[in-house]
């Protein structure tokens, strides 16, 4: 009797016909800095780049998508999701002002279908694109026994680099400045697992159509997440930023608490901004509480600056050119740390 990779359910051939499809799609993520390695082993990146840098310090992040994959799966699309995969990597990196550099992806599958693959592959260098990041790399696995055929999972990582002087963060906040919010374009990537809780336990369906939206749920909820990176590094080289919170796991008041210094308190209000009728369907449809929502989801705003106020109206201004939709949110005064939404 004799067996095979094949038979033990691993498609090499898939994997190469993936891979030669998503090429032009991820060769469109290129920055001038990458070098080519003949062998495919490893992704090169030109470090003399960052000669230009007094003291550069090099960021990293990793990251995944959580559940919403199984949206994805159950909807059948699949070149979103990679953008969700970008924003939540390069955007906690353009936290501290570090721009992204470049980045590789894992996809860990139970088969390797390669239009399924390419496109999940080539949404997240279409997402490297937008955030003017590179994928150097990345790894495509296929799990039979592990995984179902239909299912998948993805994570990624990216390096960034900041000068030493310019970062951002806690220290540079003080009393008086604002807080300035920048709108989502959804749910992003957390909250999922509650997602499907209510999908779950009430009527509510992925084909469902409510009232209160222009899409159907499933639409909505794979709203891909809005990559912040560009804008935050012009706000930054602008003036005036002290301090951005990627709003995440933990809601609005608790990521931002994370950008104040233990002197400083965030005030935040609740009618600067109308949240968006996709939560309220959710809220309502799965009886959650109003504190549940508020640390479990974004509620509207996906990224917050702290600003000097003087440079408010300005940081207003360069967003609106750049088509990110944002407003005063609140004002840092003396306290202990924390965040509030009143």
């Amino acid at each position: 009797m004799s067996t095979s990779y094949a038979a033990a359910g691993v498609d090499i051939a898939a994997g190469e016909r993936a891979v030669e499809l998503m090429k032009a799609r991820v060769a469109r993520s290129r920055r001038p800095e990458v070098v080519d390695d003949a062998s495919g082993f490893a992704g090169l990146f030109d470090a003399s780049a960052l000669l230009k840098y007094r003291r550069p310090l090099l960021a990293t992040s990793t990251d995944g998508v959580g559940t919403k994959v199984d949206l994805a799966r159950r909807l059948g699309i699949y070149d979103t999701v990679g953008h969700d995969l970008v924003g939540m990597v390069v955007d906690d990196l353009a936290v501290c002002g570090a721009e992204p550099l470049f980045m590789t992806d894992y996809v860990a599958c139970g088969k390797v279908v390669p239009e399924r693959i390419a496109d999940i592959v080539g949404g997240i260098a279409d997402g490297c694109a937008l955030a003017g990041c590179a994928l150097v790399g990345g790894e495509t696995a296929e799990h039979p026994g592990l995984l179902e055929p239909d299912e998948f999972d993805i994570a990624g990582a990216a390096t960034g680099v900041v000068e030493a002087d310019d970062i951002l963060g806690p220290d540079r906040v003080r009393p008086g400045d604002v807080v300035l919010a920048m709108a989502s374009s959804g749910i992003h990537s957390n909250g999922y697992s509650l997602v499907r809780h209510v999908l779950a336990t009430t009527d509510l369906t992925l084909e469902s159509a409510p009232a209160e939206l222009s899409r159907t749920l499933g639409e909505e909820l794979l709203t891909p997440t809005r990559i912040y990176a560009r804008d935050c590094l012009a706000l930054a080289a602008a003036g005036g930023v002290r301090a951005f919170a990627h709003i995440t796991g933990g809601g609005l008041a608790a990521n931002l608490a994370r950008s104040l210094p233990p002197t400083a308190d965030a005030v935040l209000r609740r009618d600067s901004w109308t949240v968006p009728p996709l939560f309220e369907v959710l809220r309502a449809a799965g009886g959650v509480p109003a504190a549940e929502m508020d640390k479990t989801f974004n509620l509207g705003v996906g990224m917050a600056a702290i600003v000097a106020p003087d440079a408010a109206d300005a940081a207003l201004r360069l967003l609106a050119a750049r088509d990110v939709p944002a407003w005063p949110l609140g004002e840092i005064t003396e306290g202990t740390g924390t965040a509030t939404l009143v």
